[in-house]
């Protein structure tokens, strides 16, 4: 089993926009070499001009400062119901943003693009018909966007199981039975982006707030994972400082033998770490996403 340590770059979000100063940050300053690339630093609804004249920029820093756009993904920032909208005018919309999505990730050289699934309005998820409804509509729509994503060159697609039933995927279960269905009607493979700090608190279920028994039934289907410090019941997310570490969940040696035990084959360990725009956090955030790769690269060299 390999596995690579890298970063996702909400990081970056309003902080550090420009290419060259966010890749310097991620090639330089932390010493990464791979990199999930968030819709945020680069969307799919800027008008043509600015998406060439930025992919351009983002590619020759990313050549300058040794970084590897491997795959790309929506954020906090992009977090919206995107295929399970109840309009259908939206979700149109929604499939035809995540085409050139696909586009803008090809031509950055990444391997894959992805998203949570979709998320469905409170009234829709109340209502078993229009729940089912609303799903097969998520699920035609990433048909088509796996089409689309295959012309483009990309290898697969990938989703992330969430917290809540209305963001989709909360349980393992759940995750299982969405995954199946994904994968009945993509061209190309539908994977996992697992989350550490994501699963159903009130399931009933430990294991769905359990990384471990994540990563144990998914971790073949995971290319790449969000990771991040948490207390397991009592949630995070955190950086991994010696404050969090002491009574956090996650650690290293125990992610490696889970994704070995899964027959994981190459795995993207990427940090997502951020910090709300207030004080004290702002001015030290980047230190502590410094100290939490210097923490993953005792188990991780790559």
């Amino acid at each position: 089993m390999k596995a690579r340590l890298g970063i996702n770059t909400g990081f970056a979000a309003n902080r550090y926009p420009e290419p060259e100063e966010w890749t310097r940050i991620a090639g330089e300053f932390l010493g990464l070499r791979y990199v999930q690339l968030t819709a945020t630093l680069l969307n799919p609804s800027l008008p043509e001009k600015i998406i060439l004249s930025q992919t351009k920029k983002i590619r020759n820093a990313s050549e300058e400062h040794g970084i590897r756009i491997q795959h790309t993904f929506t954020d906090a920032y992009t977090q919206l119901n995107h295929l399970a909208h109840p309009d259908e005018d939206t979700r149109k919309y929604w499939v035809g943003w995540f085409k050139k999505f696909a586009e803008i990730s090809a031509e950055l050289g990444a391997e894959s693009t992805g998203s949570h699934l979709g998320i469905f309005s409170v009234r829709d998820i109340k209502d078993p018909k229009r729940r089912e409804f609303v799903f097969k509509e998520t699920l035609r729509g990433w048909a088509e966007i796996s089409d689309h994503a295959k012309a483009a060159g990309l290898k697969y697609l990938t989703w992330e199981p969430m917290s809540i039933p209305r963001e989709q995927g909360e349980t393992i279960k759940e995750a299982e039975r969405i995954h199946k269905a994904l994968n009945k009607v993509t061209s190309i493979p539908m994977k996992m982006c697992l989350d550490v700090d994501h699963g159903l608190k009130t399931s009933g279920n430990a294991d769905d707030i359990n990384p471990y028994a994540w990563i144990r039934a998914f971790g073949k289907e995971t290319p790449v994972m969000h990771i991040k410090q948490t207390y397991g019941a009592k949630g995070g997310p955190f950086p991994f400082t010696a404050d969090y570490n002491k009574d956090g969940i996650v650690r290293p040696e125990k992610i490696l033998a889970a994704l070995k035990e899964a027959a994981a084959a190459d795995v993207m360990l990427a940090l997502e770490i951020n910090a709300p725009g207030r004080e004290p956090w702002e001015s030290t955030f980047l230190d502590s996403i410094k100290a939490s790769v210097d923490y993953w690269r005792t188990y991780v060299k790559d």
